[in-house]
């Protein structure tokens, strides 16, 4: 297919690199010039311009714009058969503006702290969701289209209403994001020793604050689009933490016990990013904290023949070991642990 791409930040880039590489034909656009030379040298699209002889277009801008920008690409002069999808992270407002037949509004669940073009990853979405919200108006054919291209991508198409997916996200994305944003405020501007509590926020606070570390541009508009949901999730989370703060100043272990172990069993439970077996068990490797020591270990599983689905990273606060959390099949996990063991590494396995 001819496809073009309004936007090129990181995930019009991504996107652009990835059909590129499925064997489209790829253009683009972007309001900075700098930044569409920038994609085109990169090899992220294929020339800049050239929107009127595309067949899909992925709207990658800003929220607030992407009606503007959908309207004039389904308008005349433009081919009357062009298919035009979107990448917002918010959807009941846009697909209520834009109930057109060769409109399917979406939503890759995907990104990184990188920016722009030069960020772009070709394998971004590989196992990622990406929620395609149509509405009664778009047709068939429209929605098989921009299926199809996502799949090319390697992302997970799941449909939901746009309200349902906005009430979704901002539990799992945007209340997240604030929290972290949030926390890390806290930390830097906390009135004691501000390095010292640097040198120390490593582990499990580097890993709840890593998504702050994100383009801010894009979350006004994210808040402003989707105000309720948003409020309606910081409500709760408010309210949890206030009966977690009671629970801490009651000093009351068993309700505290219980809280951890059901927001573990949670944790455990999420599906891992990619295609992982039903029944798949954790491997937690201890090693030191050093350049190589990941490739020691993958190099292990390497010769062995066993598919790692998912690998977290725990360094400690003392920084000189950290963890490494292996997911994969039940069945080879014991053969990866004993050879691991062999190799001088600690290993423990979930139950």
């Amino acid at each position: 297919m001819r496809i073009h791409l309004v936007g090129l930040g990181l995930i019009g880039s991504s996107i652009g690199a990835g059909l590129r590489q499925a064997g489209h034909e790829v253009s683009g656009e972007d309001l900075d010039e700098r930044r569409a030379l920038r994609a085109r040298q990169l090899g992220v699209i294929d020339e800049i311009g050239g929107r009127e002889r595309a067949e899909l277009c992925f709207v990658c801008t800003p929220a607030a714009s992407v009606v503007e920008s959908a309207r004039a690409l389904l308008s005349p002069p433009q081919q009357d058969s062009l298919v035009v999808t979107d990448v917002a992270s918010v959807k009941r407002q846009i697909a209520t503006e834009l109930a057109h037949p060769r409109f399917v509004a979406g939503h890759p669940m995907a990104g990184s702290e990188q920016e722009g073009p030069d960020g772009a990853a070709p394998d971004l979405f590989v196992g990622a969701t990406w929620v395609l919200t149509p509405g009664p108006e778009t047709t068939e054919a429209a929605f098989s289209v921009v299926k199809g291209a996502v799949s090319e991508l390697g992302a997970e198409v799941v449909v939901l209403p746009p309200e349902r997916h906005d009430e979704l996200v901002a539990v799992v994305s945007h209340v997240p994001h604030l929290t972290a944003a949030t926390l890390m405020g806290l930390a830097a501007s906390s009135p004691v020793d501000r390095e010292a509590l640097m040198r120390l926020a490593a582990g499990g606070f580097r890993d709840m604050t890593r998504i702050a570390a994100g383009s801010a541009s894009i979350w006004p508009d994210i808040c402003a689009d989707n105000k309720e949901a948003i409020l309606e999730t910081l409500d709760r989370l408010q309210s949890e933490l206030s009966r977690v703060r009671q629970i801490v100043w009651a000093e009351d272990r068993e309700e505290l016990s219980s809280l951890l172990e059901s927001a573990r069993a949670a944790r455990r439970n999420l599906p891992a990013r990619g295609s992982q077996p039903v029944e798949s068990r954790e491997l937690r490797v201890l090693v030191p904290d050093r350049p190589g020591v990941l490739a020691e270990v993958t190099a292990v599983a390497a010769r062995l023949g066993v598919n790692i689905y998912d690998i977290e990273i725990a360094h400690s606060a003392e920084g000189t070991r950290g963890v490494l959390v292996l997911s994969l099949a039940s069945e080879p996990l014991e053969r990866l642990a004993e050879a691991l063991r062999g190799a001088g590494f600690q290993v423990s396995s979930s139950t």
